[in-house]
């Protein structure tokens, strides 16, 4: 007995506390995020929200300049959206990407073009402005799959995002 209201007394805790820090996301978001994970790049940034609660989707396209690689590549997440105060959100997130990379050594020992694929987490927070501007700033743990040994790896990619919300 002592556990089934524990358990009413959590579950009710749970619902009041996420109802009380809902704040709605926008339900489109369209911008750039612009970052360093192995070498600088953007990528142009895509939101959608999906459901009745403060979940989405983001999608990627963006291109990376490495030391010896040049790569583009796509990704998708899912992410968990909470409010912390006012404007101010956090966010968490897993997805997948597939990308191809361009060997630019000029070294034909290492002349190892070819494709990639990925998994990723994400934890960020963000800034929803009273006009429709958001500016995010996350962390992207990725870890890469290929032939080629420098893309088969961790890789923490940092990035700074602004998108416009509609």
């Amino acid at each position: 007995m002592k556990k089934l209201v524990l358990l009413a007394a959590f579950t009710f805790g749970a619902v009041f506390f996420s109802n009380m820090n809902a704040q709605e996301i926008s339900k489109n978001a369209l911008g750039l995020r612009v970052g360093d994970g192995g070498g600088f790049g953007a990528e142009v940034s895509y939101q959608r929200a999906v459901g009745g609660d403060n979940n989405r989707l983001e999608f990627d396209l963006g291109w990376r300049d490495g030391n010896n690689y040049d790569a583009v590549k796509l990704v998708g997440l899912y992410q968990w959206v909470w409010n912390i105060e006012g404007g101010f959100n956090w966010y968490v997130g897993a997805g997948a990407g597939l990308g191809s990379y361009d060997d630019n050594r000029g070294n034909d020992d290492f002349d190892d073009d070819g494709l990639f694929a990925l998994i990723a987490g994400d934890i960020g927070i963000e800034y929803n402005f009273d006009f429709p501007l958001l500016l995010s700033l996350d962390l992207r743990p990725e870890i890469g799959f290929s032939d080629y040994r420098e893309h088969d790896d961790f890789t923490p990619d940092i990035a700074l995002g602004i998108r416009y919300q509609f």
